[in-house]
């Protein structure tokens, strides 16, 4: 497997991965965290033109494929400007979020995650608390429970750090 940026080639692609997640946090008692609709499609164009979308590729089969998608930068996110709890530190962070793999893609999501660390060595990321898979595995790959945070809508997210 291997990282990259997301090209618009791939647009149809990635929204398929992110309709596929969705219908997997439906069937894993997650129905709140991005129902039918996020992350509409035009967030996703924003996110590849800034650079920001990434790619997980699996080569394995000698036949590239997009494993996983997801969101990376190193920046201040407002929605972790207030917390309920409290972060490990104060300094610069990359940020993760909208991070879905393929139905194929087992073993990517851990595989983005720790390629994240590896860019900033300071990473934040949030989730539903209902996202079970998701906890789990920020939990196996080290992230520490901070807090609550309120994303833009007013909805509640579970905050974690690793650094």
């Amino acid at each position: 497997m291997y990282i990259r940026h997301t090209t618009m080639d791939e647009l149809d692609s990635v929204c398929q991965i992110y309709a596929d997640a969705q219908k997997f946090m439906q069937q894993n008692g997650n129905s709140e965290q991005w129902g039918n609709v996020h992350p509409p499609r035009d967030l996703i164009v924003c996110d590849i033109h800034a650079g920001k979308s990434f790619v997980c590729i699996n080569d394995d089969s000698g036949n590239s494929e997009i494993a996983a998608v997801f969101y990376f930068a190193v920046e201040n996110d407002p929605t972790y400007t207030k917390i309920d709890g409290q972060w490990l530190n104060s300094a610069p962070y990359g940020v993760v979020h909208r991070i879905a793999r393929s139905p194929n893609g087992k073993g990517a999501g851990a595989f983005c995650l720790n390629w994240c660390y590896e860019q900033h060595q300071n990473v934040r990321i949030d989730t539903h608390k209902d996202n079970a898979t998701m906890i789990s595995l920020l939990n196996r790959l080290g992230y520490t429970y901070c807090g609550i945070i309120w994303i833009e809508n007013g909805d509640k997210r579970l905050a974690f750090q690793k650094i």
